[in-house]
């Protein structure tokens, strides 16, 4: 029996030596600045204490698209659109509070109502009137969630592999393991300062079609950012609901009357492809494009086919309205 109990001691011993030597301290926002900036990235201070990271790239005269980024993502995710819509669009990428390089308040506060709030205090400060809102994943949540909240200030809606329906229980299991264990609160609680680099990867990976796409470059990226000051609160916060989550209903979702593009990768392991019918058949008038060689991020992984349906939609939001014929001299 002691044998046992010397054994087991040691075995714990060995676990937590190497649960301290997996702890990580956070990275300040100035040296992630250094690497994650760029020469358009600005910061912009709100009333409510939050700087916001953002970009507004492209003619101040020509129509406006604002892009939202998903759970744990950052404004990097739309290089490959914002390179691409930038000449012929004014394109505005933010990171939302918790992500990227804006900071974050009270963590309890983090989730759907909080960051609808954000898109609005950001377009109203850069002077936006309307504007299309385009988001990818928890950020299409955001986008169609601002839909009902502001309808007048929206000219469009764009959802990327949107989030909002409630998983059934075939769906939970397909999970990533990342979201898995991120859904126990007591593995929430071991790993939240450790090193996640492994499960970043792993979820990364699974985020796309093509595996190969999660670059090292990309991981390092998710795994600095997550270790903002207070980003990891924010994260898990969000992992276990969030606050102000908003479901989607077919009944709510009807209400939504502006002009709406749906994207989505067929091989998504996140949300289904059977979401996206969802939005479909219950936003009015909505369009729906399945890539079946894409996975959750179809604005990296198919960049180019995905900023060219976009720019099609743009374009017959915006084009000019037909002029009325001049009346003739008979009537």
């Amino acid at each position: 029996m002691r044998r046992f109990l010397v054994v087991l001691l040691t075995f714990v011993a060995i676990l937590a030596a190497g649960w301290f030597a997996l702890q990580r301290a956070d990275i300040g926002y100035d040296r992630l600045e250094l690497v994650y900036a760029n020469s358009d990235s600005r910061i912009l201070p709100l009333e409510n204490g939050l700087r916001v990271h953002y970009r507004d790239v492209g003619p101040r005269d020509a129509p406006a698209i604002v892009l939202v980024h998903g759970f744990s993502s950052s404004l990097h995710t739309w290089e490959p659109w914002v390179a691409n819509l930038k000449r012929d669009y004014r394109v505005i990428s933010l990171d939302l509070p918790g992500h990227g390089l804006t900071n974050c308040l009270e963590s309890e506060r983090i989730g759907t109502e909080q960051f609808v709030e954000t898109v609005d205090a950001v377009t109203k400060s850069l002077g936006l009137d309307t504007f299309t809102l385009a988001g990818n994943s928890m950020g299409g949540g955001v986008a169609w969630a601002y839909a009902l909240a502001h309808p007048s200030r929206l000219d469009g809606l764009v959802l990327v592999d949107a989030s909002g329906w409630p998983e059934n229980a075939q769906e939970e299991k397909s999970d990533p393991i990342v979201f898995k264990l991120l859904s126990n609160p007591v593995a929430r609680r071991l790993m939240k300062n450790t090193d996640m680099t492994w499960l970043v990867r792993d979820g990364l990976r699974d985020s796309f079609a093509n595996p190969d796409l999660a670059t090292d470059d990309m991981v390092n990226r998710y795994t600095a950012l997550a270790r903002a000051p207070c980003h990891r609160d924010a994260l898990m916060a969000l992992t276990s609901g969030g606050k102000g989550r908003v479901w989607a209903t077919k009944d709510a979702l009807s209400g939504i009357d502006v002009p709406t593009l749906i994207l989505h990768g067929e091989q998504d392991k996140l949300i289904p492809v059977a979401a996206a019918r969802k939005f479909a058949d219950a936003i009015p008038g909505a369009e729906l494009v399945i890539y079946p060689d894409a996975g959750h991020l179809p604005q990296e992984e198919l960049a180019a086919e995905s900023a060219g349906d976009l720019r099609a939609f743009l374009a017959e939001l915006n084009a000019p309205e037909p002029e009325a014929a001049e009346p003739t001299e008979d009537g």
